[in-house]
């Protein structure tokens, strides 16, 4: 008999739900961001806020367990080599934000706008690492950030060598 785990939710939603200043700021970051939805957004605080705790964790720590908490997340992009704890108690939303796929695509300029990357990656013309990757929110890494490539398109063919092709055929 198998057993299912049950997946929880990854983000808690905002206690106050019409806070103007919260909203406005939420629209802001899913018009630069280009994303669905702002539980995008709860999802990257509830990231943050887990990253931070872990850093409050080991500030009494020894000095080993925190360069290795701080050099994880500088491989993930998020913080930079040399960092210290206090800079992983700075960390922001708009970081992990930007460790997205949909907003490395669009950076890179392999989109014209991050909506279009979106489009690009949901339809499957963005792979990573040779294998094709349709999520818009994954992580990605300093090192698989140089292996995002487009899939090649297919030549279009056209009503002429098609004809070509039916009347090489039947002659």
């Amino acid at each position: 008999m198998a057993i299912i785990n049950k997946q929880h939710k990854q983000y808690s939603r905002p206690r106050k739900l019409f806070e103007a200043g919260r909203i406005k700021e939420e629209n802001e970051l899913v018009k630069k961001y280009g994303l669905k939805n702002k539980r995008e957004i709860w999802k990257a605080n509830s990231m943050v806020r887990k990253i931070r705790e872990q850093a409050k964790k080991f500030i009494t720590a020894s000095l080993n367990v925190q360069e290795e908490l701080i050099s994880r997340l500088a491989n993930k992009g998020l913080l930079k080599k040399g960092s210290k704890i206090d800079d992983v108690l700075d960390l922001k939303k708009e970081n992990v934000l930007d460790r997205r796929l949909q907003t490395v695509v669009f950076k890179k300029g392999l989109a014209k706008t991050p909506k279009e990357a979106r489009q690009m990656i949901v339809h499957r013309h963005v792979i990573l690492k040779g294998h094709i990757v349709n999520i818009p929110s994954y992580q990605v890494n300093l090192k698989e950030e140089s292996e995002i490539k487009l899939k090649g398109k297919k030549p279009k063919e056209t009503k002429e060598k098609v004809v070509e092709e039916k009347a090489n055929a039947s002659s």
